[in-house]
């Protein structure tokens, strides 16, 4: 069972003037809730440790996908194929920051993966600044979270210059390279979690510039602002795989950008197989001995209770959970249905006492560095809640 701690809600103006203004969901409810999910500084240690393995899975995994020419088992659209290869080639093009979402952990129950978010991650802020907040304002030991976000993403920019060296030996690599960043006008979710992630690079160290999605400009020579501006890293908040299916210009460009090394993108184009719920298939063939890995597969698993996802969607959409006879016992629809479909063994979320399930959520930036948590049914979706969480 999920141990909760009832706490004080921030008031919406404040929230909103530390820049959190989706603090309220279309149904009028509060989406951070008032409570606190308590665990114990092992069990903390056990996500670190865990998170930490998986991306090293990852990453094998990743090498295997690309040494067997598996991008269409995993659904990468083959105008991205190039730009994945290369990205993946040279370290400079360096993995910022993913959020890794796994069952188990908090009811004495083994970490189970989910999936990981490895390019365009949400609940940064909410996991980096509101539940920080919420500690704060109820005059508990702001100390007492696993809670390193902030500092584990401002060193891993500084790591886009010094590579695998100590980054705090950035000021002797650094040579006045600019980031600039980009997310989709009108939305101020991801608007304000891109000017987050440029705070982040400021403080490390970095000149950077905000521009809408819409005013980027391009060629195979760079990437520019809207006053024709050149930046050597240019942060977007959009996916690859809309890239791919929705701008196909943009993702030649993009690509001969990289091949004549002119910028850097981030996330770069390898995460798309990081993305892929695909590459959970790769990872138990790779890993058939893991604690960690749940039973994936292309087709229908037989005979075990399983859930069916899309190689790429979000927030629960496109989602089937299916018993051990292939019944369907719950579904969301979406806008995913044209993607491959893959097959994971169903674990059940730890719940509280009113029933409610709850999905850990681990950031990793060159290491697991911050723990937040989602509330709600058996699938979760764009209304679960977000809970934050307290050390004890």
């Amino acid at each position: 069972m999920v141990s909760v701690e009832k706490v004080r809600s921030i008031d919406d103006g404040v929230l909103e003037k530390i820049g959190f203004h989706w603090h309220t969901d279309s149904d009028t409810s509060k989406y951070v809730a008032d409570e606190l999910v308590v665990l114990s500084d092992a069990e903390a240690e056990a996500y670190y440790e865990a998170v930490n393995e998986l991306y090293d899975m990852y990453a094998t995994a990743a090498q295997h996908v690309i040494d067997n020419n598996l991008f269409f088992d995993l659904g990468i659209p083959f105008n991205l194929i190039d730009a994945i290869k290369k990205s993946w080639e040279n370290d400079v093009h360096w993995h910022l920051y993913g959020r890794f979402d796994l069952a188990g952990g908090i009811d004495g129950k083994p970490i189970k993966l989910i999936e990981f978010n490895a390019d365009t991650p949400t609940a940064l802020f909410e996991t980096t600044i509101v539940q920080w907040a919420i500690l704060q304002h109820n005059g508990m030991d702001e100390d007492r979270q696993f809670n390193n976000v902030y500092q584990t993403i401002s060193d891993n920019f500084r790591r886009l210059v010094t590579l695998f060296d100590d980054p705090s030996d950035f000021e002797r690599y650094y040579d006045g390279w600019k980031i600039l960043f980009s997310s989709a006008s009108g939305n101020i979710e991801e608007e304000q979690t891109v000017r987050l992630l440029q705070q982040m690079a400021i403080d490390a160290g970095f000149e950077t510039g905000f521009e809408p999605l819409g005013g980027v400009k391009f060629d195979d020579e760079g990437i520019y602002d809207s006053s024709e501006n050149p930046y050597e890293y240019w942060f977007k908040l959009f996916p690859w795989e809309d890239i791919a299916i929705d701008e196909p210009e943009l993702a030649t460009v993009l690509t001969a950008i990289m091949n004549n090394q002119k910028a850097i993108i981030l996330n770069p184009a390898y995460t798309l197989l990081f993305q892929s719920k695909g590459i959970m298939k790769i990872l138990c063939d790779l890993f058939p001995d893991s604690p960690y890995l749940l039973k994936t597969s292309f087709e229908p698993l037989n005979g075990i209770a399983q859930v069916e996802k899309r190689m790429f969607g979000r927030e629960g959409a496109n989602v089937r959970i299916m018993d051990a006879s292939g019944s369907v016992s719950e579904s969301n629809e979406g806008p995913y249905g044209n993607f491959k479909p893959v097959y994971q063994e169903y674990v059940e979320f730890p719940k509280d006492t009113a029933g409610n399930s709850y999905q850990a959520g681990v950031f990793f930036a060159y290491e697991a560095c911050g723990l937040g948590f989602r509330r709600g049914g058996k699938i979760l979706n764009n209304m679960s809640k977000f809970v934050g969480h307290v050390l004890r």
